[in-house]
């Protein structure tokens, strides 16, 4: 009788892993994995990030309005997994801190600023809520809300100016945030 119990919970631990690995990638098929990568003389940051489409909805607006990302909510900065940032120097993340290492990204959207956020947890899947304990910083930024359209998500870098600065470009419908970052 032990055996059995134990053939067949072996067989649905099986089944629940290979489910979720098969859920992960067809997801993927709809916001598709993505890397934004920067690069000046010795700094290197990496965002691993998932690209989904606008699909003729509202992205960024009042929870009222059907938004898929209502403003003042929770929003990991693309779709999947948690999006990561990892860099491999010191940076001033818009004139804060930050120091080497692998973080995860996410925001708080609004109309008239976001709260963009650096978080030590990176290892989490879906929608679920940063533990804002782990923040490593917090910043605030302004968005256009009036920026050429754009049908996918993106996260990009804009060249890098004779003092080693950039910005963090996220991008999606009508919604551009540019975050200044300069190497230390």
């Amino acid at each position: 009788m032990l055996k059995k119990i134990l053939i067949i919970s072996g067989v649905v631990l099986i089944a629940i892993i290979l489910f979720f690995n098969w859920f992960k990638k067809d997801t993927k098929k709809h916001s598709p994995a993505d890397v934004a990568t920067y690069q000046n003389q010795d700094l290197t940051i990496t965002i691993n990030y998932c690209r989904p489409y606008a699909k003729s909805r509202v992205i960024f607006g009042e929870e009222s309005a059907g938004a898929l990302q209502p403003y003042g909510k929770y929003w990991r900065v693309g779709a999947n997994e948690a999006t990561t940032f990892e860099l491999n120097k010191s940076i001033l993340f818009n004139d804060k801190t930050l120091e080497p290492g692998k973080y995860s990204l996410y925001a708080y959207p609004g109309k008239e600023s976001w709260t963009v956020c650096i978080n030590s947890d990176y290892e989490r899947w879906g929608a679920q809520e940063a533990d804002k304990d782990k923040d490593i910083l917090r910043t605030m930024v302004h968005p256009n809300n009036d920026a050429p359209f754009l049908e996918q998500f993106l996260i990009s870098f804009d060249p890098a100016d004779s003092l080693g600065s950039t910005y963090m470009n996220i991008h999606w419908d009508k919604t551009l945030v540019k975050v200044p970052i300069k190497k230390l």
